[in-house]
């Protein structure tokens, strides 16, 4: 049975999918660029906001106040609260957050635009923004930098938004049955390849100094027009033609560019069957979405899986990582943080062949756990650090094993996931929704996380340390297993769970009015 499988999953696994589907995660990899490059050339980056507003003087007047050719230096008074230090704070503030301000407004236009332009026409339009926001960055030193920067981080916020919810609604309905949780993975494959490779560029010695940090912000521009090219090489979704715009001739005519020789008919049976269902029921809206009890708890878990991957705690680790690598005694631990990108990018690859044989729901759940345990022990590792030299060890190996956990499946499957849990009418705006929660928790945890280890030191992982074990909760008693199934199974799923809850209450109903 094993030895078939795999040679039907050989024979699905064709050039024209292999492009399509690198083409489409592309976008994630800018995602994950933008994610990571702001990081490296901070410093850098505000000694030049510093000197465009006055704040710091440029490098020649730096000891020569008066100048050398009798002048006045270029000192602004101290007094003056234009160039106060804590405007400099704010604007760096807003370079970062931003991204995904932009992300979080844009996410809720991606069902309109991929139903009104189709999959491929419309990664291609948005492309557009992703280049223009890169150029902005690009071209920062000849402008005001502080303003270019912010315009350029929210243009590709605004892209970074559309495409993180078009990227995974194409790749699920071009992939087959059989691959698609493996090529679902390949999301958080491009994120943390995005996140690494801006991580190296960013070395001092390489793209993150005075002279070359306008070609590090704005680098990714480069992968826009590798995708911008590519697409134009890209079938449009099967499921798209088949069932939004009804052109069958179109849709086999995709398939079998997709599929090769194989038979298109199992798969436009399976797509008659959803275009019957969603015939059905009207288009979903977002609101209909929430109100309609059809939807709900795919909702609840579609939303679910999105908070828990923003809200693990792997920004905090990433954020105390080269500081516990200091204090475990590392002479350069800007390049053990580097280390740390490395093993995401590594187990994020392992995932990618776990994620069909294990299981959605195994590896989501069993990461959540691993995640758990480690935030645990980070916390003992953390708070004994003053007491126990050998603790900056564990606390070490705990950083690796977060990481590791996290890429096994909190990390990749909420991408893929939620295309996965609904049927061809709600599923562009469940995307949307999810992508808009994904986006806004992001920003909350970028807001608020500082304050919060401020308050909390050490102890800010057992916070985290609670809310995995919710998670994991939740995990185990609402989310279904998706791995191997039809979008109309899936469906099946939640209609039995409603229908099992149905009769539960009625049940409970009907005990009560015998006691009384």
């Amino acid at each position: 049975v094993d030895e078939k499988r795999k040679m039907q999953t050989e024979k699905h696994l064709t050039g024209t999918l292999i492009l399509s589907v690198f083409t489409a995660v592309l976008g994630f990899f800018q995602y994950g660029y933008s994610l990571g490059v702001i990081n490296a050339p901070q410093k850098v980056i505000e000694a030049h906001y510093g000197r465009v507003l006055g704040i710091v003087p440029p490098d020649r007047h730096a000891t020569n106040v008066s100048g050398e050719d009798g002048t006045e230096g270029t000192l602004p008074p101290p007094s003056d609260p234009a160039t106060s230090p804590h405007i400099l704070t704010m604007y760096w503030s807003l370079s970062v957050s931003v991204f995904a301000v932009g992300g979080m407004v844009s996410s809720f236009t991606v069902g309109w635009i991929g139903d009104r332009l189709g999959r491929v026409k419309a990664m291609l339009v948005v492309n557009v923004l992703s280049i223009a926001g890169n150029l902005l960055m690009g071209l920062a030193k000849f402008g005001p930098s502080h303003i270019l920067i912010i315009s350029g981080r929210a243009v590709t916020g605004l892209y970074c938004g559309l495409s993180s919810g078009l990227v995974p609604m194409y790749v699920s309905e071009v992939s087959p049955t059989a691959l698609r949780g493996a090529l679902g993975t390949l999301h958080q494959l491009a994120i943390v390849t995005g996140i690494l490779i801006s991580q190296v560029l960013g070395l001092d010695f390489l793209l993150g100094n005075d002279e070359m940090w306008p070609l590090l912000l704005g680098l990714s521009g480069v992968a826009a027009l590798l995708q911008f090219f590519l697409l134009l090489l890209c079938p449009e979704s099967p499921r798209y033609l088949y069932i939004k715009l009804g052109k069958v001739q179109e849709a086999k005519k995709s398939l079998k560019r997709l599929r090769g020789n194989c038979d298109p008919m199992k798969e436009i049976e399976e797509m008659e069957k959803e275009k019957q269902e969603a015939a059905s029921e009207k288009k979903v809206s977002i609101r209909q979405l929430f109100t309609s009890s059809k939807y709900r708890q795919a909702v609840i878990v579609a939303l679910m899986v999105q908070i828990s991957q923003q809200f693990s705690g792997i920004n905090a680790i990433f954020y105390y990582s080269t500081n516990i690598f200091e204090r475990a005694g590392v002479d350069q631990p800007v390049y053990a943080t580097i280390g740390v990108g490395v093993v995401n990018t590594v187990f994020t690859v392992i995932s990618v062949f776990l994620v069909e044989k294990a299981g959605r729901r195994s590896l989501f759940l069993a990461g959540l756990m691993g995640m758990l345990v480690s935030a645990v022990a980070m916390t003992v590792g953390l708070v004994l650090l003053s007491q126990f030299a050998w603790m900056s060890y564990v606390s070490m190996v705990t950083i690796f094993l977060f990481v590791i956990f996290f890429e096994v499946g909190p990390g990749p499957i909420p991408w893929f996931i939620v295309a996965e849990l609904f049927s061809q009418g709600p599923r562009p705006a469940a995307i949307a929704v999810a992508g808009f929660c994904n986006w806004a928790c992001n920003f909350i945890v970028g807001m608020c996380f500082q304050y919060i280890a401020d308050l909390c030191g050490p102890y800010v992982f057992a916070i985290f340390a609670g809310l995995l074990l919710l998670f994991f909760l939740f995990a185990y008693f609402k989310v279904p297993e998706t791995k191997g199934k039809s979008f109309e199974e899936i469906a099946a799923v939640f209609r039995r769970k409603k229908l099992s809850a149905k009769a539960m209450t009625e049940l409970q109903d009907l005990r009560r009015g015998e006691e009384a």
